[in-house]
């Protein structure tokens, strides 16, 4: 059975475009790169490499999570850049609402995270043979049954921001992989935008800082 996938068709959003890189705001529902089915080829990157064939994917957003992302140009800023990610010397901050009431206004979640092979591409916390993942996080507001929390990634495994969200009792509300159906339902979308991303550009070597404020 094919995925239903019906990405939006909005045009691109560039936030910043220069010689080396272009910081783009992935809409909610599109493929940061090409899924494996032929329906499902359509993406940001494919979509940025028609305006510019020359950029590559240096990090990625799950296809549900909207907010920044950044492209190089070259292979120099390429490698520049995945480098930072690679030593976790870029700074990332997402919004999210969550499930329920967050009793704490602020506090981090160290659990080690490891696919579960069976269901993948689900991700489980497992004590014994996880990676290290590390989250910060910050309550933004709060309303009666779901809370507004910044989440600032330490580390960047796969669906780490969902898994540790969901680990505290509190899933993102709209997470058709992790949240249970009172907090699926209270959301048409994945409430997860990343609005913040920091880096150091491969050229000038300027810290420069991109920000998408989030539409929910």
């Amino acid at each position: 059975m094919l995925f239903d996938y019906k990405p939006p068709m909005s045009p691109l959003d560039i936030l910043h475009q220069d010689k080396d890189i272009v910081v783009l705001n992935k809409p909610c529902g599109l493929l940061s790169v090409p899924g494996r089915q032929n329906h499902m080829k359509d993406s940001l990157s494919q979509r940025v490499q028609e305006k510019f064939p020359e950029a590559t994917v240096v990090h990625r957003l799950d296809m549900d999570t909207s907010g920044i992302m950044v492209m190089a140009l070259n292979i120099k800023a390429h490698r520049h850049i995945s480098r930072q990610f690679e030593k976790r010397d870029t700074e990332k901050t997402y919004e999210a609402w969550l499930y329920g009431a967050v009793e704490k206004d602020e506090g981090e979640i160290d659990l080690p995270l490891i696919i579960d092979w069976p269901n993948r591409p689900l991700n489980i916390v497992d004590i014994k043979n996880g990676k290290q993942a590390l989250t910060r996080w910050k309550v933004l507001e709060r309303q009666q049954d779901r809370t507004k929390v910044a989440f600032t990634p330490v580390t960047g495994r796969t669906h780490q921001l969902r898994v540790h969200a969901q680990a505290i009792g509190h899933p993102i509300l709209g997470d058709s992989l992790y949240a249970h159906k009172t907090a699926l339902s209270m959301a048409s979308r994945l409430m997860l935008h990343a609005t913040m991303l920091t880096l150091t550009h491969p050229y000038s070597k300027e810290i420069m800082k991109f920000t998408s404020a989030s539409r929910f």
